[in-house]
């Protein structure tokens, strides 16, 4: 059994086939698919999504590219979707210093922001890191470094679509954060990711789509869907010289702890009781 880490089952562009690409997923042993906002309409779709389909899961959170609209009415309305039980996490939150559709400065203030709201309601965060790697892990270490005095034990969140060197995945190992990998690990120009793959312990790692983007091989640059999380687990346990069964299991394992969701009958654990936000 798999774990789609990230996926926008909300985007339009799985508007004429949701139901079938969902059935193709569970068909491909995908058992739990998290399914970040962007910003707060796509967060409340996300919160839909995962009321109405059981293996569906959600965060709720602004991306950078939106920063420049995360206001105090937005916070608000997150922290109470947030407040719904199959919400697991903030996100996806970070920094792109890539596009820059939100200057910079803004990007820093929605980011730390929505770190604050994550440690409010003691859930994990998804980070998106775009040519910005520096600023984020001087963000988030002090991030982690206030949780954990305040006595925070769980994982702090997961880095996704991971760009960066064994250096910083090191270091947000140490924070308390996993790296998910995803389509790219399957390209074949893609030796740098893949050896860093291979170092990087299966205890820290989770798998991932982002879909609809970054399809992995042989579909790359078509539309991708939760199902094709299964190439990205058959290319690791490749790299690793293991039985896709293990990355599986690992990895599933890692998610689960990760998202505190705790059994096969995704039953969610949540912190203190909860309305539907």
């Amino acid at each position: 059994m798999l774990v789609d880490t990230h996926c926008h089952l909300d985007f339009p562009q799985f508007d004429a086939d949701r139901e079938a690409t969902l059935r193709r997923a569970r068909e491909a042993g995908v058992e739990i698919i998290v399914n970040p906002g962007t910003d707060l309409e796509s967060s409340r779709r996300a919160v839909a999504l995962a009321r109405r389909y059981p293996e569906v899961y959600a965060a709720v959170g602004v991306h950078p590219h939106a920063a420049s609209g995360l206001d105090a009415a937005t916070l608000a309305a997150l922290r109470a979707l947030a407040r719904h039980p199959k919400v697991v996490a903030v996100g996806e939150i970070g920094l792109d210093y890539y596009r820059n559709l939100s200057p910079r400065h803004r990007q820093v203030e929605a980011f730390r922001r929505q770190l604050d709201l994550a440690a409010e309601l003691g859930k994990p965060v998804i980070i998106h890191d775009r040519d910005a790697h520096e600023e984020v892990a001087r963000l988030l270490e002090e991030w982690a470094l206030a949780r954990r005095d305040g006595g925070e034990g769980e994982a702090a969140g997961v880095l996704h679509a991971f760009s960066g060197g064994q250096a910083l995945a090191e270091a947000g190992f140490r924070w308390g954060f996993l790296v998910a990998l995803g389509g790219p690990l399957t390209f074949q120009n893609a030796r740098r990711l893949q050896g860093l793959a291979q170092a990087l312990p299966l205890k820290h790692v989770v798998l991932e789509t982002d879909a609809p983007y970054l399809s992995p091989h042989p579909y790359r640059g078509q539309r991708n869907e939760p199902a094709r999380v299964a190439l990205v687990a058959e290319a690791l346990a490749g790299l690793h010289g293991l039985p896709l069964t293990e990355v599986a299991r690992q990895t599933t394992g890692n998610a689960r702890r990760l998202f505190r969701i705790l059994d096969d009958r995704n039953e969610h654990v949540c912190n203190g009781s909860h309305s539907d936000g």
